[in-house]
């Protein structure tokens, strides 16, 4: 069995994904290789550019390449944002000059002038031209010896994202070409995604034998044969993984207690729309997990995964430190407002915690029934940024039940507690296709293209996108106090990137 992660997604650390998978595999000792081809091709093209930089800034990126890469893996960098934007911006300026000029690549994004990753016959059209694609150099160099030497009856592409998927399928274009016997499996988050969507019939049976919704363990272990009873939840495996190579400076450590979400009310949430389960693994066995994978990879930073790291979990992380300082989403709760289990927290090795308060008006939570009481966000503000913890703050604008009004009760909010949030994610609403809620509403054609998750919808109260935009560039992000929260956010790696400076900083 081969796993493959292909690109492009942000290379700042191992794909959970295919570790994950291979947890499983190696609990039942069956034989697999894993491939990280974004992080491995992302490199060959900064050094095997296949295109010759254009002016004198393109110039600098590409001659300076090697020590900002170098610099990206310094602790050094980290302590001085300035030099860490200089850094990020040139290496991503250097990559952006290595291909054709119809395809612009970044160190996170992938896009191409012509195809979309949003329609069918276009990821089709990527397999059927997978030469064009700028990292068909790397697919032939690494791949054909690859499979030669291992050998592999199948090879699975784990597609989380859309910015992987043109070169998932180029990929996958090559392996049946060149490999017709393989079987070729595609899974991950956004193949789920896809399968989950009303009246779903797969497009792609002539190039995939079988496509993978949900977790991939159970799947592969029948596949390959696997005997005796099914474990619930394996830990990671990050041996095959080059954890040298990811642009940060050390390891970091990705790592999942949880999948679903355990509030799953949420009006208009893409996981509650897909219906998809929660599960948790067993606090003692997650703190086992993290202690044992610490020691054995020696990260400066965990990162927790899931969608929210649950009051048990965080309770049983203060009990037993995984021993290095973590990270991860979490849900306001009354306890974030408590001094004591906020100082706790600090001890346990907790750096930053990424909150999604969506609004600051409280009609607006009450009716998308967030279960959060702005009293209690405000003082898990106050209580975090006492305890030493920065804040990642998750905002959302443009919801059905949102107003102009109440977007500048937002404003209001985010400007009274500056001084305890250290950076900020502005995102604008985008309705599930796949929801209930899209019945309730005139809908239209919002992303062109037969993958699109999401459907575009006349707002009940006429606070339609483009005032919401003008909104956020005209307002809200030129007040003052908003405006330097907004400058702090890491350029390109945003959240994966924003916990190191706090911990540089200590």
């Amino acid at each position: 069995m081969l796993l493959i992660h292909p690109p492009v997604a942000k290379p700042c650390e191992p794909p959970a994904g295919i570790a994950r998978l291979s947890g499983a595999l190696r609990h039942h000792g069956i034989k697999h290789t894993v491939l990280d081809a974004n992080i491995e091709g992302l490199l060959y093209l900064l050094h095997n550019p296949q295109a010759a930089p254009s002016g004198t800034w393109s110039k600098r990126a590409v001659r300076n390449m090697p020590q900002n890469l170098a610099a990206l893996r310094d602790p050094r960098t980290y302590r001085t944002f300035d030099r860490y934007k200089r850094a990020v911006l040139d290496v991503n300026r250097a990559l952006a000059s290595s291909t054709a000029p119809d395809i612009t690549v970044s160190l996170s994004n992938y896009q191409h002038a012509r195809l979309s990753p949003l329609r069918s016959v276009d990821l089709l059209s990527a397999a059927a031209e997978h030469k064009e694609n700028p990292f068909y150099p790397y697919f032939q160099q690494r791949l054909a010896p690859l499979v030669a030497e291992k050998c592999p009856s199948m090879v699975g592409i784990s597609l989380n994202y859309l910015s992987q998927a043109l070169c998932a399928f180029a990929m996958a274009g090559f392996l049946k070409k060149a490999f017709p016997s393989i079987k070729l499996i595609l899974g991950g988050g956004l193949v789920t995604s896809w399968l989950r969507r009303p009246g779903w019939r797969s497009p792609f049976g002539g190039l995939f034998d079988n496509i993978v919704a949900g977790p991939g363990e159970d799947y592969l272990l029948s596949l390959a044969g696997a005997e005796g009873l099914r474990e619930r939840h394996y830990t990671p495996s990050y041996d095959s993984l080059p954890l040298r190579d990811y642009l940060s400076p050390g390891l970091i450590l990705p790592y999942s207690g949880s999948s679903g979400c355990s509030w799953s009310k949420c009006s208009f949430c893409p996981e509650k729309a897909e219906g998809s389960p929660y599960n948790q693994v067993p606090a003692r066995r997650m703190t086992e997990d993290c202690a044992a994978l610490v020691t054995k990879t020696g990260p400066v930073l965990l990162h927790l995964l899931d969608n929210e790291v649950s009051t048990a979990h965080m309770r049983a992380l203060i009990k037993n430190p995984p021993g290095v300082a973590w990270y991860g989403f979490a849900r306001i709760t009354r306890e974030l407002a408590e001094h004591d289990f906020c100082a706790a927290l600090k001890k346990s090795g907790c750096v930053m915690l990424k909150l999604g308060l969506e609004s600051g008006d409280q009609c607006v939570l009450d009716k998308l029934d967030k279960g959060i009481e702005l009293s209690t966000a405000a003082a898990a503000l106050h209580e975090l940024k006492e305890a030493g913890i920065a804040t990642y703050i998750y905002l959302l604008f443009g919801t059905p039940a949102e107003t102009e009004a109440a977007a500048r009760e937002t404003l209001a909010f985010t400007a009274e507690h500056c001084d305890s949030i250290d950076y900020l994610n502005l995102a604008l609403f985008n309705m599930p296709v796949c929801g209930h809620e899209a019945q309730d509403y005139a809908t239209s054609v919002f992303y062109e293209g037969d993958l699109s998750l999401y459907t575009d919808f006349a707002h009940p109260k006429g606070w339609d996108r483009k005032l919401v935009r003008a909104f956020l560039e005209n307002e809200f992000k030129r007040h003052p106090a908003i405006a330097t929260i907004l400058q702090r956010d890491p350029p390109l790696f945003t959240s994966n990137h924003a916990p190191l400076f706090p911990l540089y900083a200590d």
